[in-house]
């Protein structure tokens, strides 16, 4: 079974929202797009083969897969990230989308978490997902993603779309690799590592006002 590795840009406070320029994605109002732009340096682009598709097939939702064949074919012939997105096999999730006008891309049929396990079970590349927010959410929910690509970017944009939106299923990671750029890019690959581990500090009896901000809480929680 091929492995599925989600990737992608978040600011400190979790916002994936229109990394790469001002007119990516104004959804919602958001005003900071291009957010990563000052931050690039060549300790980024030595580790982009963890976001270029390379030796990898891709895996977009709709938005993510508008921006990229709205850009990347475009690109001059011998940029090597296009060449590498251009010649990849594209798989796309849409409801809405009917055709698709980017070389070697093909609609996903029918129901979404069924179609991608079946791509996971053929014999192949593995799977990439670059960006597509809602993508991600819904295969995590179905415990179909392997391996997370997170590349934290020192800011912090208060609004906008985010990598776990509130309501997004609980789990533990595990981090696997970690190097950070001189301009305070942290690139971090996570696997998942079950459920949320709990324990507690508190190695003692509660004293009674501990008892007493337990049920003060309980009482605000109505």
């Amino acid at each position: 079974m091929r492995k599925l590795i989600a990737s992608t840009f978040v600011s400190l406070d979790g916002v994936m929202q229109a990394p790469g320029g001002p007119e990516e994605d104004r959804t919602g109002g958001f005003a900071f797009g291009g957010w990563t732009f000052n931050h690039w340096d060549e300790d980024m682009g030595r580790s982009m083969n963890g976001f270029d598709g390379k030796d990898r097939e891709l895996l977009l939702g709709r938005r993510t897969y508008e921006i990229f064949e709205a850009y990347w074919p475009y690109q001059p012939a011998d940029s090597p990230i296009a060449q590498t997105l251009n010649a990849a096999k594209k798989h796309v999730a849409s409801r809405t989308l009917k055709q698709l006008h980017w070389k070697h891309s093909t609609l996903l049929q029918g129901d979404v978490v069924a179609a991608v396990a079946a791509l996971k079970a053929e014999a192949g590349l593995d799977l990439q997902i670059i960006g597509s927010g809602n993508l991600i959410q819904t295969l995590r929910a179905a415990s179909l993603i392997d391996e997370y690509n997170v590349w934290t970017f020192p800011v912090v944009l208060g609004r906008g779309k985010r990598l776990f939106e509130a309501g997004a299923k609980a789990g533990g990671l595990r981090l696997v690799a970690s190097q950070a750029s001189a301009t305070g890019v942290v690139m971090s690959t996570y696997v998942p590592a079950g459920d949320v581990p709990l324990g507690s500090f508190a190695q003692f009896e509660p004293s009674a006002k501990e008892l007493e901000r337990r049920a003060k809480l309980a009482r605000e929680a109505g």
